[in-house]
């Protein structure tokens, strides 16, 4: 469905370039589902707004292609991208209330966004009441207004608004962001629920690993705009290889073991406007030496559909072992 190859890309600032994603690949089949994490500004939501053609003026692919169902996005005209956008692909931000229109109530908006993709009024409305029942709204919302809705309320329309045209890829950008834990719950539920029901291939971005954990089949940990470790998210997520990963790991809290203190890492991620020499979490890694200050390691593939980028990924048990103890951590503070 979706295949990213090497892509790089880079924004334009007043200090100079930006390089804000560097030779990232990924792929996601129909129906499967991908999560993106990371912490703020490793390259995730550029990463979505790629893979929608929707990057901004200032930011540009500079190498690689964005392939959908074979079609390589990046180098596509406008005239060419718009009769994709909902009814191939579709997009849930991370904040509806900014999203959503202030001053038109969501009939309109439902209306809109099916005129400009040749739907009817009617059809529209028909449509947008069924979307909104199944992602438990009462369609009476159709003639209210975002700011009289929930967040909660206003997220799960902006799911039904992106439905609209049964898209066969969904790309989510932190769409639990900011929603109290019961309602986070009731909209991975109703993600997980759809892609079911729709077939649909979903790409999940998030810096929560528990919530991407519970929703998709495989992960890509990203930071500094590459990719540090990817494969099957339970596999991952079990037996982490890179030793950020490891540090995201017990900068969650996880209700099965109470007793665990949660840690965070030490330091900042890079600035882009200059490239890292080394691999790019050196200066925050407890594990680092001399090599990883000096020389980029490569991402390689250490088991069928695993992949690290790790000086030491065959060392990578031991590393495990060092990481749960609490100290490691605060002493490389």
């Amino acid at each position: 469905m979706l295949a990213v190859e090497n892509v790089s890309i880079v924004y334009r600032a007043r200090t100079g370039p930006v390089q804000a994603v560097s030779d990232v690949s990924l792929t996601l089949a129909p129906g499967g589902s991908l999560g993106l994490v990371g912490e703020s500004g490793c390259g995730k939501s550029t990463l979505a707004l790629a893979a929608l053609a929707l990057l901004p003026p200032e930011a540009r692919v500079t190498a690689g292609a964005i392939l959908l169902e074979g079609q390589d996005l990046a180098r596509m005209p406008e005239t060419a991208l718009r009769p994709l956008r909902w009814r191939r692909m579709a997009y849930v931000p991370q904040s509806a209330q900014n999203a959503l229109v202030p001053v038109h109530n969501l009939r309109r908006q439902f209306r809109d966004t099916a005129a400009a993709h040749g739907m009817r009024a009617a059809e529209a409305d028909a449509r947008a009441a069924a979307l909104l029942r199944r992602v438990e709204l009462d369609p009476a919302v159709l003639d209210r207004f975002p700011h009289e809705l929930s967040g909660g309320m206003r997220q799960r329309a902006m799911i039904a608004l992106a439905l609209l045209f049964d898209p066969a890829l969904l790309v989510a950008d932190e769409p639990t962001t900011g929603l109290d834990v019961i309602v986070q719950r009731q909209v991975v539920d109703l993600l997980r629920d759809l892609r079911r029901e729709r077939a649909l291939a979903l790409l999940f971005i998030s810096h929560d690993i528990g919530v991407v954990a519970e929703l998709c089949e495989h992960v890509a940990v990203l930071y500094a705009g590459m990719v540090m470790e990817s494969g099957r998210t339970a596999e991952v997520f079990a037996r982490p290889d890179h030793p950020y990963t490891m540090g995201l790991q017990r900068a969650f809290p996880d209700i099965r073991f109470p007793e665990r203190s949660v840690v965070s890492i030490a330091g900042y991620p890079p600035r882009l406007a200059a490239a890292p020499v080394g691999c790019p979490f050196a200066p925050r890694c407890p594990f680092a030496e001399e090599v990883c200050r000096n020389a980029t390691p490569p991402l390689v593939e250490t088991s069928p559909g695993r992949r690290v980028a790790c000086h030491f990924a065959d060392r990578a048990e031991d590393l495990r072992q060092r990481a749960r103890e609490p100290a490691l951590w605060e002493a490389a503070a």
